[in-house]
């Protein structure tokens, strides 16, 4: 089977674990151009990594050669890099969030839908080992209906972080903890307890930061069924710690921490699943962590374009979290309970 060429438009910070998952799947994939408009970064990058580099975005578009694309600058150029990418027939693999904004998420979606380009975007968590395990846990209907459902993201970020040009802002970001930080961990609490329909709580600047978005959000949620839950998130929380996910269930309990796994059986029984060696992401370096979970979601991305199946975490899903986080952000502002688009 010929290998799937690739091209890389971004190589800032994101880009390590990205670039190491490429060259694992070396046997599937070839790096064709690594893009950057950035002559120091390209640079580094290139000393770093055998990819081919260049300093021109329509290099890699103008490539016929080209199949696929992996985007991984900020948020706000999102639609726009994926508008070009869609038009030249580039399938495309994008880092999270999908936009700054949700209407700018859908617009995004559905462009590449109308071309008919296969969209998936990096949302890890769901393809952690323990997080997999719980899934066919639930899946297989075991651990009977959820009932409750308590996250908890208590990250740590030290002032430097948000003193980068942009950061923790609207314009840039989208957004505060909840767009730039607790989207995976709420991605995968969706995937894990299903959608929710209404949420009430808080969202603010808390006095350890100055920052323009929000760095602490505590809320209440009901699940569409009928579970209830709590909303957990912040990155004032020093030193950082794992996140986690706590499922009550009609016959047992699960505890998802970080990349661990821990089962409490109403039988007596008790299933665990043992941390992945230096997980970690949680602290004042936000890269710190394995390159596998990266490597898992290039790896369905590939099998998806392929097969012509749809990614595991493709762009409709993705909408999902986004717009809890847009119905958390505007619990935040008003009282009252705020319901979810098809609630």
């Amino acid at each position: 089977m010929e290998k799937l060429r690739i091209g890389i438009i971004g190589l800032g910070m994101a880009v390590t674990p990205h670039a190491k998952g490429l060259l694992d799947l070396a046997d599937e994939v070839e790096v064709v151009h690594a893009f950057s408009p950035s002559e120091r970064r390209r640079a580094d990058f290139g000393r770093r990594f055998p990819f081919p580099l260049c300093g021109r975005l329509e290099t890699l578009l103008d490539d016929p050669s080209v199949q696929a694309v992996l985007v991984l600058t900020p948020a706000n150029t999102h639609l726009d890099i994926v508008r070009r990418c869609a038009a030249a027939g580039k399938h495309v693999l994008l880092e999270k969030p999908v936009e700054i904004t949700t209407d700018r998420a859908v617009e995004l979606v559905e462009t590449c839908r109308r071309a008919g380009v296969t969209l998936g975007i990096v949302l890890q968590h769901r393809f952690r080992p323990a997080a997999e395990a719980l899934s066919g846990l639930l899946a297989s209907g075991e651990l009977g209906p959820v009932v409750g459902c308590s996250t908890q993201i208590r990250l740590w970020r030290p002032q430097a972080y948000y003193d980068e040009p942009g950061r923790g802002t609207f314009a840039r970001d989208g957004g505060g903890v909840l767009i730039s930080q607790g989207i995976h961990t709420l991605d995968l609490m969706l995937s894990l307890a299903g959608p929710v329909v209404e949420v009430t709580g808080y969202a603010t600047t808390s006095p350890v930061h100055r920052m323009e978005t929000e760095d602490m959000v505590c809320a209440a949620a009901r699940f569409a069924n009928g579970a209830l839950g709590t909303i957990d998130a912040t990155t004032a929380a020093f030193p950082g710690f794992p996140e986690r996910i706590e499922m009550i269930c009609r016959n047992g309990t699960a505890v998802l921490a970080g990349t661990s796994l821990e089962v409490f059986h109403q039988d007596g029984r008790r299933t665990s699943h043992a941390p992945d060696a230096s997980a970690g992401g949680t602290g004042a370096d936000p890269m710190a962590f394995p390159h596998d979970y990266h490597r898992s979601v290039m790896a369905d991305f590939v099998r998806a374009v392929r097969t012509a199946r749809t990614p595991r975490v493709s762009g409709e899903e993705a909408l999902k979290v986004h717009r809890l986080i847009d119905a958390l952000i505007a619990a935040g502002r008003s009282p009252g309970v705020v319901a979810l688009p098809g609630a």
